[in-house]
């Protein structure tokens, strides 16, 4: 998820530019905890990270202060969520490489799709949140099972819990996962299966190409 983010994505691209910034939140407020402990270490550390503009010190910056815009209601369901349906994709392939597969998620209309749909908006899609954290070259999202499913496909069925507003709004909800070899080519710049030839990156990686291009 990192690693695709960061090294795939345009360097202003707003997905590359939001996981820097959870990354340099993390790390402040982890250097900043054990900071009484070790603080020799934490010192060293804070002194090299480079994209802080004062040099006071861990110690006279302050303690702790996370931002509130941090805490979005329902964001916490919605990936422990999708890591569940994750579970139960990569449990039903027993080990293979994740990406030669795509993956269909099956969820009736309610409040856990509803979550899903935050974090993809297009019913097929290989660059969503959801796609990352199912670690798939493409997922899908469904309200229904897709009327072309074999008969003998591989469907992994789960529930997940939601509880939301201290358990004002709690709901189960049952899902359908349904792994399936993807038929396309494996793009030489991002290793992911969404290329029409294996020579070519595929249009994701063409239009990052183009715009680094572009800006050049």
């Amino acid at each position: 998820l990192l690693s695709c983010r960061l090294y795939c994505e345009e360097a202003k691209d707003p997905k590359r530019r939001s996981c820097q910034t959870v990354l340099a939140e993390a790390l402040d407020i982890v250097v900043r905890s054990f900071a009484p402990i070790l603080p020799h270490l934490a010192e060293e550390v804070f002194q090299y990270i480079p994209y802080k503009k004062d040099s006071q010190g861990v110690f006279r910056t302050g303690w702790i202060n996370a931002s509130s815009a941090w805490k979005k209601p329902g964001t916490e369901e919605a990936i422990e969520g999708a890591c569940a349906m994750r579970d139960s994709f990569l449990g039903s392939i027993s080990g293979k490489n994740a990406l030669e597969y795509e993956v269909i998620i099956v969820i009736e209309p309610g409040l856990l799709f509803e979550l899903m749909e935050a974090l993809q908006a297009e019913e097929t899609s290989s660059v969503s949140q959801l796609n990352e954290i199912m670690m798939a070259s493409q997922t899908t999202l469904l309200s229904e099972l897709p009327k072309e499913t074999p008969s003998d496909a591989n469907i992994v069925k789960g529930t997940f819990l939601i509880n939301l507003e201290g358990g004002d709004i709690c709901e189960q909800s049952s899902y359908k996962v349904i792994a399936r070899p993807i038929a396309k080519a494996k793009c030489p710049r991002c290793r992911r299966y969404t290329a029409e030839s294996s020579s070519t990156p595929c249009p994701r990686c063409l239009q990052v190409l183009a715009a680094g291009k572009g800006s050049t």
